[in-house]
């Protein structure tokens, strides 16, 4: 991996000059920084090491009025460097800065005490040792500090060393981390002409390739990689650090500073964040920043997000169950945003006030797309301190069971970007699948549900031979949207859930499913004795040419409208109009009867009628049942055969 090292410091206190003598770079790339002296926006240089890998340096500027940009840089770095000239010791931004990369959360850096040349070793040795106490209040605590004149080279060559050093001690302890998913934040869009758009940004999370499809956050456009380049070298692949990427199928104005280059799950688009907010170190900056108002900051207080490269307006959300303590002292809150960001779970970012301008709080996000409504009763303490301890250890499968039972149910695709998110390198990621996850009391209530339903059915329709699924889907689909929020983009997974519920109740015999029914393993599949006796009662009734009303025959054998039903589905009865049906023998007998007499010529209903010795009650709705079956058809002459009737016994096929 190639490590990304951010500097930090006051303005005037030498990072670029420093930077440029000790990778010969230039990091002030805008001609208003080479006419002021100062850097504006964020430049960057490499150190190109003798073994052929490279350190990045990410130089961000010191003025009190461009913390914005200096957050772009130090969003996206791995280490920090911190600046400070012998001659000024410790300046406002300087302990601005270390409070930045303190609630960033930077836990790797050194310190570089500039300028020895000017103000001599014993004041280097003064400055130093006064960092040094800063540094212990900070992540960056232990951080080894170096004197250095970047004017006259002394000390540049021990600053290298302790660069590399650093770069080592980065490697070793990220090895064993979750990377995150693949994604590029943009921190510079421009043209370049016959080429098109180029960005730049820090890769991390995973290699891009020329030709590779990337997804463009927020917005979701596709876009192609046309190009690569690392150090203003063409290459066809790149793993990390800085890089630029030419890219086809986008204009440029979509590629604002914010959006983010990324793939696959794992960074979402959202203006509502769920986050675990960190007390910020307070270091003492003078002037305005004696305001520090008290922690956590108060549901309602106006944020300025610093996340990745972008900067997004927003308030802090803590009056509802989500603003909950955590154990170990950070407080969670909704955070809601003027705008969408590009973000996932694990993502750290810092809060500022936009007066006067101090630092709110660090943060991490725990969930990119919260739930809200009612399903926001099932975020309690324990849930919430469950996903935040495991964001925070990067356990992938206590954070997806904390998430799954924050919301109820989440899409696999979701528990797939928190698994891609947190899993460690090497790590063997699932299959991601379509469906829903469900939590374990969701699930619970939706099999009771099921079971309910099909208990009610047996008790409704005792002779029915199970519940159609078709009948209880719709009914669990509501059951689910009760208890849980989905999103119109979810309904495929809804459905894919409700089925493997089914599924489970079958494998475990809690009901048994025949065909397209279900029905409790406790009944028999068939209806009970009496109802059987009934039903054969009616079928000897309609046995006869000629049988009565099908509701008197019913009545007088004692069969309810379900029995009838049952014995029309068996084929046991042949049902031609609402009130005639013959039993399924004494129909066969008919028509064998009418088919045989249409062979002779075209049959007559009077011809049919005589020879069966019923009526033209009987006959005419006979006949227009054969003719619907395509038995009989009828012309002007009489019924004929038709295309369905069958074969003569001996005729040809």
């Amino acid at each position: 991996m190639t490590v990304v090292v951010g500097t930090a410091g006051h303005i005037d206190h030498g990072k670029t000059t420093l930077l440029r003598a000790l990778t010969g770079i230039d990091a002030d790339r805008l001609p208003e920084e080479k006419r002021r002296g100062m850097t504006i926006d964020v430049g960057y240089a490499h150190l190109d090491l003798e073994d052929g890998t490279s350190i990045d340096f990410v130089d961000v500027p010191g003025h009190d009025a461009l913390i914005g940009n200096m957050l772009v840089g130090a969003g996206e770095i791995d280490a920090a460097m911190l600046v400070v000239a012998a001659d000024d010791g410790p300046r406002a931004q300087t302990l601005e800065h270390l409070e930045l990369l303190d609630a960033l959360g930077i836990r790797d850096g050194l310190a570089v005490v500039t300028k020895v040349d000017v103000a001599g070793e014993e004041r280097a040795a003064e400055v130093a040792r006064t960092v040094a106490e800063l540094l212990a209040r900070t992540s960056l605590a232990g951080g080894p500090i170096l004197v250095a004149s970047a004017t006259s080279g002394e000390g540049i060559a021990a600053v290298r060393d302790a660069v590399i050093r650093l770069r080592d001690r980065v490697a070793v302890r990220t090895s064993t981390l979750p990377a995150g998913p693949r994604r590029l934040a943009i921190d510079r869009a421009f043209a370049v002409r016959g080429r098109g758009a180029v960005v730049t940004g820090s890769l991390r999370g995973g290699e891009i390739r020329t030709g590779d499809v990337l997804r463009l956050e927020p917005g979701g456009l596709d876009v192609r990689v046309r190009g690569l380049q690392v150090h203003h070298g063409a290459v066809e692949a790149a793993a990390g650090g800085r890089t630029a990427v030419n890219l086809a199928g986008v204009e440029l104005d979509r590629l604002a500073r914010s959006a983010v280059l990324t793939s696959g799950p794992g960074i979402t688009a959202s203006s509502r964040l769920l986050v675990a907010l960190s007390r910020p170190a307070d270091l003492g900056a003078p002037g305005p920043r004696d305001g520090r108002r008290g922690w956590p900051p108060a549901d309602g207080a106006h944020v300025r997000l610093h996340l990745g490269t972008a900067q997004v307006d927003g308030t802090v959300g803590r009056r509802g169950r989500e603003g909950v303590e955590l154990p170990d002292g950070r407080v969670c809150s909704i955070l809601r945003l003027a705008e969408p960001v590009a973000t996932f779970s694990g993502d750290r970012g810092v809060l500022r006030r936009p007066s006067p301008g101090d630092v709110a709080a660090g943060l991490i996000v725990l969930d990119p797309r919260p739930a809200s409504g009612a399903v926001r009763r099932r975020a309690t303490p324990e849930r919430l301190a469950a996903l935040a301890a495991a964001v925070g250890e990067g356990d992938v499968d206590v954070a997806a069971d904390a998430l799954v039972g924050l919301h109820g149910a989440v899409t696999e695709r979701a528990v797939a970007a928190v698994t891609v998110t947190l899993a460690r390198p090497r790590t063997e990621l699932p299959t991601m699948g379509h469906g829903l996850v469900l939590a374990p009391d969701v699930r619970d209530v939706l099999e009771a549900a099921a079971l309910g339903v099909v208990e009610a059915f047996h008790r409704d329709h005792p002779i029915e031979s199970g519940l159609p699924l078709a009948t209880l889907r719709p009914v669990l689909r509501t059951a689910l949207r009760r208890l849980v929020q989905i999103r119109r983009e979810d309904a495929d997974a809804v459905d894919a859930a409700i089925g493997v519920v089914i599924e489970d109740l079958v494998a475990r015999r809690r009901v048994v499913r025949d065909g397209d029914r279900l029905r409790d393993p406790a009944r028999d599949a068939g209806p009970p004795p009496a109802l059987t006796a009934a039903m054969d009662r009616l079928v000897a009734l309609l046995d006869v040419p000629a049988p009565p009303d099908l509701a008197d025959a019913a009545r007088a054998a004692g069969c309810p409208p379900e029995g009838i039903r049952v014995l029309a589905d068996g084929g046991r009865i042949v049902r031609v109009e609402a009130d005639l049906a013959w039993a399924a023998p004494a129909f066969d007998r008919l028509m064998g009867t009418a088919v045989a007499l249409a062979r002779r010529g075209p049959l007559a209903p009077a011809v049919l009628r005589d020879a069966t010795g019923t009526s033209r009650r009987v006959v005419m709705p006979l006949l227009e049942d054969l003719n619907r079956r395509g038995i009989l058809a009828r012309t002007p002459a009489g019924h004929v055969l038709g295309p369905r009737a069958p074969r003569e016994p001996g005729g040809p096929p």
